[in-house]
């Protein structure tokens, strides 16, 4: 190649390209200065390759080689892990002030001034016990007591089922962007060809989904390059792989098994619950024998009794009732030690491998605290998670526990205590599962049977003129001789047969429920009771339900508020007027502290309002910490940011300088174009 005014054409002309092409960029960027999504662009500009000739060696002028994007994908993958903690605190934040407002004791009545003035009404009934204003009164209040346990628990499980509505459409955004996302990687291995090509608009594309995919769970990204683009949780399950990806799905209730080799056996259970069970053999057995723990934060704590010593559960075919989910294995097993069970008792998240394999991923939080790190664990759709199951979970089970634990506190003194009238007939409001089965036994299905103790109950019959009997006991055994009642030993069954034993009563069980009657002629009214049965079958009681949702009054209470305990059955089988001592003990139970326990918190021991006071306070507690850490990530995700926008955003000044120095740097190629063409004129016009 020679150097004439051929090549200084051709140098003018690329240099023409060249600034019109860098002209054409700067145009684009400043036309998509406001385009969300959009990546400031440049020409890079190289120079063509030299010649040998003398005196030296001479330039070939500009070549435009590629249009590069500015872009940090260091900082995009930090933004992208603190936008996806960011989005999971702010959908905690905004769901949890709505709790907040609902436990917000300032604005009016709410239950802890009702709780307050249900104790001040049976005060009040113990210095007028036969008043039936004063009767009236309490009945009235101990409903609006209940009712607002019930309305409470209606908004909790309101914000739950909502809850099922955003993540399902969350969920459903997920996969559409893991669709595009894939696509975008076929269309990118198409038009991308590296030093050559760039596919700039398709990575904005790809990079704005991908934010948007970080706001909705957690991810990693890997660019190999050519559309070879991956993403993954960050506890490692594909989503995308190049032009692949990986569904996700909500759905449930479910359950799974790991067995060792040679292990068989199939769990199956009942109800539904915002916890997920993990069950663990731990005592091996063939058909019988083994015993299983269970874990309610995937393993990493157990339950436990009263002495703080991890509860053992019978293999069984029989349903167990366990944290209100019943459970029951098939007629036949062969289980081996570390064996393991997890039932999902509610909607879940699973991600799939392929059709026939998923995982579950639905976020968890231990009872410590910490996150389950093998589940997902950012953006909106693990805040919608941990609200449903972890924060309404543990606030629905602390209201469930309220409830429970004042309808038995309650029933206790209730059931030891006489109205103004005897019973011609009782049915109680408490069934069992099986009729058969020890009444402390998981099996038998009676809520309160734990609480069940040995001893015997004291029933006073009453003849048509109304004086008392001998007091009669429940006898469980062969007479003569007397044998106390033994939870862990005697049925419904056997309890119904002892009531039958008495003079002047007969009883039978209807619906898996006792009923008393008695005889014609006589009426009956109950004395002492060492064992709590009555309170646990629901006789002579006030309150009935077992959690919140079905926390309520004894409507044999309710419609006659004679029944109203306020007295007792004297030594001598005598019901007076006058008499408070029930009344003063129900009044008096606003100031003993008793026995409460969770699954998250194990065993206390606190007043009733003590109980609801730290509830109200755990939803205040964690509506801060919410906002704290959104605040927190928000400030550390728009940092990062704006450090991307510094690379990658469009700045008009910078940009109209750039303008009109290629602008310059085009005339000035038009000039050397003119020139070389004088030239050549001239040396056409030589002779």
């Amino acid at each position: 190649m020679t150097v004439g005014v051929n090549s200084l054409l051709n140098t003018g002309k690329g240099a023409l390209l060249a600034f019109q092409s860098a002209l054409h960029v700067t145009g684009e960027n400043i036309a998509n200065v406001n385009t969300p999504g959009y990546s400031r662009r440049s020409v890079r500009l190289e120079e063509n390759p030299s010649i040998d000739f003398r005196p030296g060696q001479i330039g070939m002028g500009v070549n435009a080689r590629e249009v590069i994007r500015h872009y940090d994908y260091f900082i995009e993958r930090q933004y992208l892990e603190k936008s996806s903690t960011m989005n999971r605190w702010d959908a905690l934040h905004t769901n949890l002030r709505n709790v907040e407002m609902l436990f917000n004791e300032s604005i009016g009545d709410g239950l802890n001034n009702v709780m307050a003035k249900f104790w001040a009404d049976w005060q009040n009934l113990s210095l007028r016990p036969d008043d039936m204003a004063s009767r009236s009164q309490l009945m009235s209040t101990a409903q609006n007591l209940t009712q607002i346990v019930n309305q409470v628990d209606r908004d909790l499980s309101h914000f739950q089922r909502q809850m099922d509505d955003f993540i399902r459409q969350d969920v459903d955004r997920a996969n559409e962007l893991l669709r595009d996302i894939a696509e975008i990687n076929r269309r990118i291995a198409v038009h991308d060809i590296p030093g050559q090509n760039n596919a700039n608009a398709l990575l904005d594309k790809r990079d704005t989904l991908t934010r948007e995919l970080a706001g909705l769970l957690d991810i990693q990204t890997q660019d190999k390059g050519n559309g070879e683009f991956f993403i993954m949780t960050t506890a490692g399950h594909t989503l995308v792989d190049g032009r692949e990806y990986f569904k996700l799905n909500f759905e449930g209730p479910g359950s799974s098994a790991s067995l060792a080799p040679g292990s068989s056996g199939a769990i199956h259970f009942s109800g539904s619950s915002e916890r997920e069970f993990f069950v663990e053999v731990v005592d091996p057995g063939v058909n019988t024998d083994a015993t299983f723990r269970v874990s309610l934060d995937g393993g990493v704590t157990w339950l436990r009794d009263d002495a703080g010593q991890i509860r053992k559960f019978d293999v069984s075919t029989t349903p167990q009732t366990i944290e209100g989910l019943d459970i029951w294995f098939d007629p036949t097993w062969n289980l081996s030690k570390g064996d393991s069970f997890t039932i999902v008792p509610k909607s879940g998240l699973y991600w799939y491998e392929n059709t026939s394999s998923k995982m579950n991923i639905t976020p968890q939080i231990h009872f410590n605290g910490d996150d389950n790190r093998r589940r997902v664990t950012g953006g909106t759709i693990t805040g919608s998670f941990n609200f449903r199951d972890d924060f309404i979970g543990n606030f629905r089970e602390k209201l469930d526990t309220l409830a429970s634990t004042m309808a038995w506190e309650a029933n206790r003194i209730h059931s030891l205590g006489a109205g103004l009238q005897t019973f011609g007939q009782v049915l109680g409001t408490y069934g069992v599962a099986d009729q058969e089965e020890p009444l402390s036994s998981l099996s038998s299905g009676l809520f309160f049977g734990d609480k069940l103790q040995q001893g015997n109950v004291t029933v006073w019959v009453y003849d048509s003129a109304g004086l008392p009997s001998d007091p009669q006991q429940l006898n469980f055994g062969t007479p003569p001789s007397v044998v106390n009642f033994d939870p862990t030993t005697h049925s419904l069954d056997d309890v119904e047969e002892a009531f039958n034993a008495l003079n002047g009563i007969q009883a039978e069980i209807v619906n898996n429920r006792l009923e008393i009657t008695a005889t014609p002629g006589n009426t009956f009214a109950f004395g002492s009771d060492s064992t709590g049965l009555l309170a646990a079958l629901g006789i002579n009681t006030f309150f009935d339900g077992t959690d919140a949702r079905g926390f309520g009054l004894n409507q044999e209470v309710f419609n006659n508020l004679e029944r109203i305990n306020a007295g007792h059955v004297n030594g001598a089988g005598e019901i007076n007027t006058g008499d408070n001592e029930t009344a003063k003990a129900m009044a008096a139970l606003q100031y003993e502290k008793v026995n409460f326990r969770t699954s998250f918190q194990g065993r206390t021991s606190q007043t009733l309002q003590n109980f609801y006071g730290s509830l109200v306070g755990d939803a205040g507690a964690a509506t801060a910490n919410a906002s704290f850490n959104f605040n927190y990530h928000k400030a550390l995700a728009d940092d990062l940011h704006k450090r991307q926008e510094e690379v990658s955003g469009v700045n008009l000044d910078e940009e109209m300088s750039s303008l009109i120095k290629f602008q310059h740097s085009y005339s000035a190629a038009a000039k050397l174009i003119s020139t070389a063409d004088q030239m050549f004129q001239t040396i056409l016009s030589m002779k």
